[in-house]
């Protein structure tokens, strides 16, 4: 019986805690790996600005270098803060500095599948491939 080879779209959530331990290099490498495996990372939280510059400094290195590779496309999506009190706002701000940014969910796929990410206040429209 001959295999079936289904092509498709593959969505991994990848939650806080799986990557918190790492430093930024092995959270990068690990982000990567699902990135070049074709799916569509689906990350609770989001990275720091360090940590997306560095994303994309080694993806742009990647390109030509790794067949097929074509780049990342990246997006977060965040809390609206907007009409919070001030009590409120200083709260989330400290649950950031202590815990990192939890309340943010950040979408990073590869170009090759996701054309482009269209964001606007109320959504975060994914156009693929």
């Amino acid at each position: 019986m001959a295999k079936r080879r289904y092509k498709g779209l593959t969505l991994q959530f990848v939650s806080h805690r799986e990557i918190a331990r790492l430093d930024s290099v092995e959270r990068i490498k690990k982000l990567l790996k699902i990135v070049l495996d074709n799916k569509v990372i689906i990350l609770q939280g989001r990275l720091s600005a360090g940590e997306e510059s560095r994303l994309i400094e080694d993806t742009m290195v990647m390109i030509g270098n790794v067949k097929g590779f074509k780049g990342v496309e990246l997006a977060v999506i965040t809390g609206d803060e907007e009409g919070s009190s001030v009590w409120d706002k200083f709260k989330s701000g400290l649950a950031r500095a202590l815990v990192g940014q939890q309340d943010a969910v950040t979408i990073i796929g590869p170009a090759s599948i996701v054309k482009e990410m269209k964001k606007d206040p109320t959504k975060l429209e994914l156009v693929m491939n």
